[in-house]
């Protein structure tokens, strides 16, 4: 019995993994849970699964859940609270396995521990690699981590490679006779409109996802295609390959979620419906195959199959994400700490939609901090980088 912590439970990350984790009950056991601050959302968790320790980050929110337990009559969970109390369940004994699966630079700290703690972790969360990539690869080889892909594309790649890994980290720095990494993005909600046109858009339109509904946030990144330069620099750290070695097309179907090409001119490419319980049943049960509840994809219905490269003044986002890979240091963590910025202030009505990438690249060019080598250094650069984004976004703000 495998025994499963999920950091980020109430995210749909964390409940497509609940669906999974269900389906095969006698493999795994949701050993614990972890929440920001929706108490509501992780005492459905206790009730349904029993998880024996659980995690708010929120104290107040923690005080909440335990009267509410309480007055639910669910024993035997322990409520823990703050970032340690995360930290604490991360490091348990009886946790094998992490989904760290928690937004943003709040995850961090988790992903860090699991990491120096020698789990397994299911890796759902960009910042681990986008804000502190060489600090967290560095901290996994160290414990004896075995680090899977969760981000569909990412799993597609880790698919794909020879003998899809054997645990530790995916590298291919060894693996003879791959050439290329390829991920598929969508191109969001303006892939066909006229780049001059894109000055007048509204949050509304950004978040009219043509393929499915996502949070706000994502939606917007979609749209810039941060979101798929933010792929970029996780496969770089991931995947131990060169920037130029990792290119992105766009797949409008969004049927394909990644290619690897080799030397021999063969092209690997995952295929399957855009679900999450794909990849998170695959991570899960590596090496062997698990039921995902996820039907096979009908590919006489999915019928044609189109590709196409993402045109620089569409989307200069993407741009901006391989200039900051190549600055090194932790000019990525200024990235996507810039990006945040921007994408709130767009968001809020507060800043024209073509203007996000420009707060961004004002950011790059007015900070360079080091290469973290710790979770406060890595804290520090994205706190620079929202500051520098915040003194240049006045300038830019409607």
């Amino acid at each position: 019995m495998i025994g499963v912590a999920v950091l980020g439970v109430t995210g749909s990350i964390g409940q497509s993994t609940l669906d999974v984790l269900a389906r095969h009950p006698e493999h795994f056991r949701l050993e614990s849970a972890a929440a920001g601050r929706d108490a509501e959302g992780l005492l459905a968790v206790c009730r349904h699964h029993r998880p024996r320790r659980v995690a708010l980050a929120d104290p107040e929110a923690a005080e909440r859940l335990r009267g509410w337990l309480v007055e639910a009559g669910v024993t035997g969970v322990e409520v823990l609270s703050g970032d340690d109390g995360v930290v604490e369940m991360v490091r348990d004994d009886a946790v094998d396995t992490v989904v760290a699966a928690i937004v943003g630079a709040a995850g961090l700290a988790s992903a860090l521990a699991a990491a120096a703690a020698g789990k397994r972790i299911l890796l759902a969360n960009k910042e681990a690699l986008v804000v502190a990539g060489g600090l967290f690869i560095k901290t996994a080889e160290a414990g004896g981590a075995e680090v899977l892909p969760v981000d569909s594309e990412h799993n597609a790649v880790f698919q794909c490679l020879p003998a899809g890994g054997a645990g530790g980290l995916p590298s291919i720095s060894c693996q003879a006779g791959v050439r290329d990494l390829v991920l598929t993005a969508s191109g969001g909600p303006f892939r066909d409109r006229d780049p001059d046109a894109l000055a007048g858009v509204t949050p509304e339109q950004a978040c009219a996802h043509p393929n499915w509904s996502m949070g706000r946030k994502i939606s917007v990144d979609s749209a810039t295609m941060m979101n798929k330069g933010l792929e970029v620099i996780e496969a770089y750290h991931l995947f131990s390959v060169e920037p130029s070695r990792i290119r992105v097309v766009i797949h409008r179907q969004s049927l394909v979620h990644a290619l690897v090409c080799y030397l021999d001119g063969s092209i690997l490419a995952h295929m399957g419906a855009p679900d999450m319980r794909v990849p998170i049943a695959h991570a899960l049960g590596h090496p062997r195959r698990l039921d995902s509840g996820v039907e096979i994809l009908d590919l006489v219905a999915a019928g044609r199959l189109d590709f196409e490269a993402p045109e620089p003044r569409r989307y200069p986002c993407l741009a901006l994400a391989y200039r900051a890979l190549e600055a090194g240091g932790g000019a990525c963590a200024v990235l996507n700490a810039a990006n945040e910025v921007a994408v709130e202030a767009f968001l809020q009505q507060r800043l024209r939609f073509d203007r996000i990438a420009e707060v961004v690249d004002a950011a790059l060019s007015a900070v360079t901090p080091a290469a973290p080598e710790s979770l406060e250094a890595a804290l520090e650069a994205d706190a620079a980088g929202r500051r520098a984004a915040h003194r240049h976004l006045e300038r830019y703000t409607c």
